[in-house]
């Protein structure tokens, strides 16, 4: 089988000129549809293989995009960038996964090296808020860029209702009668964490919580939850977990010390991934559209990498998923 077809040998076939091929398989106004039928027949034919590498270098597009997350083993990212490369394949481009494994360092070191291969849009949960070094840097690249937290910035960003959110779990956990609450999340300074806590805090009664910062992970919640089951073995009804990760860690502390969720304590988590719904007891939590986040993200960025355009911001409901992770306090039931 011949290999290598080349658009002079599809416009030898379709009995066209080289432009008429390359403007027929490009998509460009003014080709008779007649004409640009017959020359994607032939290419498909011919099995024609566009030489991406080739196009780039006269179109100033790699049709290439990038994506950084921040924690690869975290199920939420996986549904999001289902959503960015569905987005991008419908798109006619490749996307290009990197996990910065919650190092700021490495986050930006994948920019660099995204930057260097020509994609032509980068999105990014970024580990942390972005210090004005980080935006200078980003700023500097001259790639579009779309945030998957927002963050102050001259960035597009793509987010959940963060804040939504936060309500909503405080206002779940009041009408079930808490008010001595743990709030566990990831770093002090995050942009989509951070502003989940301030909502959830603001929200709920003074001094009724007790905010507690590690690491975002499995590992986190667990470590954080047995921090405070030691110092309080009683006195918490309820924890409110940063993402559902950490309320999986928080889950596994709170059955090592022989407790029960929810007779013992109530738990509520943050994303709903699949996993929620299949642990014991099933998670309540607050859904967010992970999906719909990275899908979004993308058309966004290949909306703005189009033309010089301001920011956009783009932000995306959210709602409570009751299971059976909560209950009523004792003085309450």
């Amino acid at each position: 089988m011949r290999t290598g077809i080349t658009i002079k040998d599809i416009a030898r076939e379709a009995g066209v000129d080289v432009s008429t091929v390359s403007r027929s398989l490009s998509g460009a106004y003014g080709i008779n549809a007649d004409t640009r039928s017959r020359v994607l027949a032939v290419a498909e034919r011919l099995n024609y293989r566009a030489n991406r590498v080739a196009r780039g270098l006269v179109t100033g597009r790699s049709h290439t995009l990038g994506l950084i997350i921040s924690d690869i083993r975290n199920a939420f990212f996986a549904e999001v960038a289902r959503g960015a490369e569905d987005a991008a394949r419908a798109a006619g481009c490749d996307l290009v996964l990197c996990n910065s494994d919650q190092d700021a360092h490495r986050q930006m070191e994948y920019v660099s090296s995204l930057a260097g291969k020509r994609v032509d849009g980068i999105l990014m949960n970024s580990v942390a808020v972005l210090d004005k070094d980080q935006k200078e840097r980003l700023e500097a690249i001259g790639i579009p860029i779309v945030l998957l937290n927002r963050t102050p910035g001259p960035f597009s960003t793509v987010c959940a209702d963060n804040k939504a959110g936060g309500r909503l779990a405080a206002e779940y956990l009041l009408k079930l009668g808490h008010r001595h609450v743990t709030h566990l999340t990831g770093p002090a300074h995050h942009g989509n964490l951070t502003d989940r806590e301030k909502a959830f805090v603001k929200a709920m009664p003074p001094n009724s919580v007790t905010v507690l910062h590690g690491e975002n992970t499995f590992a986190g919640g667990r470590e954080m939850a047995q921090k405070v089951l030691a110092e309080h073995p009683r006195k918490i009804t309820a924890i409110f977990a940063g993402n559902d990760t950490i309320a999986f860690g928080v889950l596994r502390a709170i059955l090592d010390a022989g407790l029960k969720v929810p007779d013992d304590i109530s738990l509520i988590g943050f994303d709903n991934v699949e996993l929620g719904s299949i642990v014991q007891p099933p998670l309540t939590t607050i859904h967010q559209p992970s999906y719909e986040l990275g899908h979004r993200a993308v058309e966004t960025l290949l909306r703005i990498g189009r033309k010089e355009a301001t920011p956009e911001h783009h932000v995306l409901p959210v709602h409570l998923i009751e299971r059976h992770s909560c209950g009523p306090t004792k003085a309450s039931s």
